[in-house]
């Protein structure tokens, strides 16, 4: 399968849509880096409330009718049978597939390393000027300039031990790999039968974050880049270097990520469902972030909510979303809330009729680590629910 290479002009393309005043959070990852004595801490981000206007109707998990309040019971999560929207906490217990488990087989876990030199789709991009100065503070988003910078990425390969090879592999792709608690939970679910056997690929990015980056080229661009990337740079060499057959059945393919990993987790699966249907995504970046802008989706991911999905015909696509109620927030433009874009694409989702299941996580951070202990087991049950290999 070919794909076209990115031209120039994709990778200079920013339209003039932030002030200089949007631009420091914007970009606090990488302008930390280069410049930490000048930043100004920013201030922690507000707890949203999960009876606000725009909020899904939410039925608290393992709540009795005595409990007071909007809260889960400890420990439990949705059913892995049932859609729509869920409220979990205050209170998190980890799972117990998140730990070893005496006796479970045991996958392999390998790695191996992809150079941008080698890449027709990323060849490297940086804002950092090369001798090491702070870029100047726009403006103007389009006089953001862009220097080359090569990158190396990992990729790391779970094979778990009960893979049949003479069959093709299901597969999951996660994004900002390695992921170094998806292994464990693989060899205990696939050891229980709750999921089928597959091999995961946990892909790092190539570095920085926001506008300007590599990491946000990749996964906050809303189009089929980076899953054709994934698909002609990425999986061939997986087969190659572990002597695998990766399927090709789009149901038996998932992917996964947090932030903009999970913002990129589910763009793989829009623009190319003939690839992948099943998606997991932890606090998504379903807001304007995209880079470069292209004037046919200029608000990024926060499209997805606001044109995109309510405009297109339903896709194949079974979606495993949450949030918690102190995700990430930024009032610059009235669309970097991170807790009212999740809320956002449930509501469309529901609408569309698609298969979804959503979970707003009370106390709770971005990418909240406790919030992933309770739940990454069931995600991954109930994504995969339902599958029957052909």
């Amino acid at each position: 399968m070919k794909f076209p290479a990115p031209t120039p002009a994709s990778l200079v393309l920013f339209a003039a849509l932030l002030t200089a005043s949007a631009w420091t959070p914007l970009i606090a990852a990488e302008a930390a880096t280069a410049n930490p004595a000048k930043q100004a801490p920013r201030p922690p981000n507000p707890t949203r409330s999960p009876t606000a206007p725009g909020t899904p109707k939410l039925t608290p998990v393992g709540a009795k009718p005595s409990d007071s309040g909007l809260r889960g019971a400890p420990g439990q999560n949705p059913p892995i049978d049932v859609d729509g929207d869920f409220l979990i906490g205050p209170d998190y217990v980890r799972a117990p597939e998140m730990d070893a488990v005496a006796g479970v087989p045991k996958g392999t876990v390998q790695k191996f390393t992809l150079r941008s030199e080698d890449s027709k789709f990323y060849p490297g991009i940086t804002r950092q000027p090369p001798d090491g100065s702070t870029p100047p503070r726009p403006v103007d988003a389009n006089d953001i300039k862009l220097y080359p910078k090569p990158y190396t990425r990992s990729v790391t390969v779970y094979i778990p031990a009960q893979l049949d090879r003479r069959a093709p592999a299901p597969l999951i792709v996660s994004a900002d790999g390695p992921d170094n608690s998806l292994p464990t939970v693989l060899d205990n679910l696939i050891h229980q039968k709750r999921l089928p056997a597959m091999v995961a690929v946990m892909i790092q990015n190539g570095g920085g974050d926001s506008l300007g980056s590599q990491r946000g080229l990749e996964y906050d661009t809303v189009s089929g880049r980076y899953a054709e990337f994934v698909e002609a740079e990425v999986l061939p060499q997986v087969e190659k270097n572990y002597g695998l057959t990766l399927t090709r059945d789009p149901e038996a393919r998932a992917t996964m990520g947090g932030s903009s990993g999970g913002a990129a987790a589910f763009t793989m699966a829009w623009f190319h469902p003939e690839l992948y249907r099943r998606v997991i995504t932890y606090s998504g970046t379903y807001v304007n972030q995209q880079s470069p802008i292209d004037p046919a989706t200029p608000h990024g991911a926060w499209g997805y909510h606001e044109t995109i999905i309510p405009q297109s015909q339903p896709k194949p696509i079974r979606l495993w979303m949450q949030v918690g109620d102190r995700d990430n927030y930024s009032n610059r433009d009235g669309m970097h809330d991170w807790v009212e874009a999740n809320n956002r694409m449930a509501t469309v989702l529901k609408a569309k009729g698609y298969h979804y299941q959503y979970l707003f996580c009370v106390n709770a951070g971005h990418t909240d680590r406790n919030v992933k202990a309770q739940t990454l087991p069931q995600a991954l049950e109930w994504v995969w629910h339902g599958y029957a290999a052909k």
